[in-house]
């Protein structure tokens, strides 16, 4: 599967997340080419600060794999994923993270760090930026402008 299928299924889950007040956000694991998880935000539905997409995700990449260890799996999210979500990546093992919108305010991917590239760390991921950004972006934006409003 390619990067954009994939993100374009990110996206479908991140607009599952409005219905229940959660920024929306997507994330999906591949392993082989082929979906293991996907998820969306859930922070406000669980009142639960880790249910980031991308945690969601991994969590339940790990029990389809039967490991915590995601060698050779691909991390797909529509927004740059957080210190929290590329440490997390980080400690899975993940070997890539493609994401959609950079996140000037909190990405950890490029934006204000980059923990998949920090040789100090035990682990280092390929990143691949800007896949489907101006959509990811777009969805964003109108979620927070509708509240706004």
């Amino acid at each position: 599967m390619d990067d954009a299928t994939a993100m374009r299924i990110a996206l479908d889950e991140a607009r599952a997340a409005p219905a229940h007040d959660d920024v929306p956000i997507g994330a999906v694991v591949l392993h082989q080419g082929q979906v293991i998880a996907r998820r969306h935000n859930e922070r406000e539905r669980l009142g639960d600060p880790t249910a980031h997409a991308e945690i969601l995700a991994l969590r339940d990449a790990a029990a389809a794999v039967g490991s915590w260890r995601l060698d050779g799996c691909t991390l797909v999210a529509t927004l740059e994923p957080c210190p929290m979500c590329a440490g997390a990546a980080i400690g899975a093992r993940i070997a890539r993270v493609v994401y959609g919108a950079a996140d000037p305010k909190a990405g950890a991917c490029a934006s204000l760090y980059n923990l998949c590239a920090d040789p100090r760390l035990n682990h280092e991921a390929a990143v691949t930026p800007n896949v489907l950004a101006e959509e990811c972006a777009e969805l964003l934006q109108r979620f927070f402008a509708a509240r706004r409003d």
